[in-house]
């Protein structure tokens, strides 16, 4: 009896082994796409939003008076401005999503080596949408059209910020490269890696 479970066991082991052999050079015949394949694979995405945060901002605009061809009508508008200085203060409350524009990606931004693949991300990009609903005004005597410049300039104050934000910056490609990094390994690459340029070595 012990002699057949044995020769039982002998047998399930060469099974086992054969059918894993058997996946094996079945995943190994698996042909991997080629760098224009994965660009269009990554073109699909269009524009990964990676990093999406809210913000607010306190902001003061007082606008300067606009010269005019007429030194009398420059003298007036003077006058009119120190009497009556247009001001704005708010705070202003916006969404600040950063990405990457993947239509912007070539075949030189990837590189295949067997099932690695190597990967240069375009720039991140920085884009603003303010929330006027949930603006507050604390103080203003400004126009619409002054309104409009005071939020603009809130605007671009936002974008300036994340633009320089190491940290948001580097949260939005983590969360970039997880999400490529899944797209690849789906796709049957075993390594992936993101690099800031292709070098000589690493093109082969």
């Amino acid at each position: 009896m012990g002699n057949v479970l044995r020769i039982l066991g002998f047998i399930g082991a060469v099974a086992l082994g054969a059918l894993g052999t058997f996946f094996f050079l079945r995943a190994e015949e698996r042909k991997l796409p080629d760098p224009p394949a994965l660009v269009l694979q990554m073109r699909e995405v269009t524009r990964l939003e990676t990093l999406d945060v809210s913000l607010y901002k306190k902001v003061t605009f007082s606008p300067e008076p606009a010269a005019t061809d007429a030194l009398w009508k420059d003298v007036i508008n003077w006058a009119a401005y120190s009497l009556h200085t247009p001001r704005g203060r708010a705070i202003v409350f916006a969404d600040v999503h950063l990405g990457y524009d993947f239509q912007r990606v070539d075949t030189s931004s990837l590189r295949v080596t067997g099932s690695r693949v190597e990967v240069v991300l375009p720039p991140v990009e920085v884009k603003v949408e303010l929330r006027p609903g949930e603006t507050e005004i604390i103080d203003s005597n400004l126009n619409s059209e002054q309104t409009a410049q005071l939020l603009e300039r809130a605007r671009m104050a936002f974008e300036r910020e994340a633009s320089n934000d190491a940290r948001l910056k580097e949260r939005a490609r983590q969360s970039a490269e997880r999400s490529l990094r899944g797209l690849f390994l789906s796709l049957g690459f075993t390594e992936v890696r993101f690099v800031d340029q292709l070098t000589k070595a690493s093109a082969g």
